[in-house]
């Protein structure tokens, strides 16, 4: 049974691409060469002339935030501003939560 697609993302060019899964190729970017991140199959770019929300999306793609599929449907939450970034980053420093468990959660309290 083949793979379905996910999309790969290059963070400095703001561009994706849904291609399919495989763990032992590395993908490169066709515009600029470098390397791309594996941001899972229920990804949704933002526009690439939307900034903040790249900065937003950078923070969680090299936490380890990933965007797969569950079982319930989406990948769950996920913070798309840099506000809700910066608040759970300073809960994550201030209570000892690993980063990418507290980029996830949906309150903060």
């Amino acid at each position: 049974m083949a793979n379905g697609n996910t999309s790969y993302v290059c963070l400095s060019c703001r561009v994706s691409y849904k291609q399919p899964y495989d763990r032992a190729r590395q993908r490169i970017c066709p515009r600029c060469a470098e390397p791309m991140i594996h941001a899972g199959s229920a990804f949704a770019a933002p526009r690439r002339r939307d900034i903040a929300a790249w900065r937003a999306l950078t923070v969680l793609l090299n936490a380890g935030v990933g965007f797969h599929k569950s079982c319930c449907g989406g990948p769950g939450y996920r913070p798309r501003t840099l506000r809700d970034v910066r608040e759970r980053m300073t809960y994550a420093r201030r209570s000892g939560t690993p980063v990418a468990e507290a980029l996830v959660r949906r309150d903060v309290p």
